[in-house]
């Protein structure tokens, strides 16, 4: 199963009908995504099943409902073992950003670390899963698909919220501050850290 938030409730997607308790299961084909979005919303639902035989065809048919974003970032670890993050619209999050035209999933997401922090010297060690989360802007839903690396830096500079983006904090946090903060964190980040 593929989740997709909203807020933090997911949206999952399965090839599989399970019997309904505290969800709703819907045929993505047929699937009335603003009226899901706003159950999920403002409702006591737990989450929604959203339904294809083919597995393969669940996240193509999700993205003919709503207009996607790319984007790309990372969980950066400090040589002193602590964890880059943000803190953008009263959240604390991992930083992470659009995907230009022809760049590489590694680029745009050392690019964008670098641009939302400060921060330099970064090496991927490995891919991370890759997230999906519904939001607004505009008044419009969109889909966010965002492909997650971990990295490594030695890094010893200055740390600098890119405040154009509404971060107004980037922070090294070791292992119990970050138990702390992902109370206040998005599922997605709870789910790759």
């Amino acid at each position: 199963m593929i989740q997709i938030y909203v807020g933090d409730k997911p949206i999952m997607l399965t090839d599989q009908i399970f019997k309904e308790d505290g969800f709703k299961n819907y045929l993505i084909k047929s699937a009335p995504i603003g009226n899901i979005i706003k159950q999920l919303n403002v409702t006591k639902l737990k989450s929604v099943h959203l339904i294809h035989p083919d597995k393969n065809q669940l996240l193509p048919e999700l993205f003919k409902l709503l207009p996607m974003i790319r984007a790309a970032g990372g969980k950066v670890i400090h040589e002193n073992k602590k964890v880059l993050f943000i803190y953008r619209n009263d959240k604390w999050d991992l930083p992470k950003g659009r995907i230009e035209k022809n760049e590489s999933l590694e680029k745009a997401a050392m690019r964008e670390i670098e641009e939302e922090t400060g921060v330099s010297s970064l090496s991927i060690t490995r891919p991370l899963q890759t997230t999906y989360h519904i939001f607004k802007r505009n008044g419009k839903h969109a889909l966010k698909e965002t492909f997650w690396f971990e990295m490594k830096t030695n890094f010893k500079g200055n740390l600098v919220p890119e405040t154009s983006e509404g971060i107004t904090s980037v922070e090294w946090l070791d292992n119990s501050q970050i138990e702390k903060v992902l109370s206040n964190s998005y599922a997605n980040i709870k789910g790759l850290l």
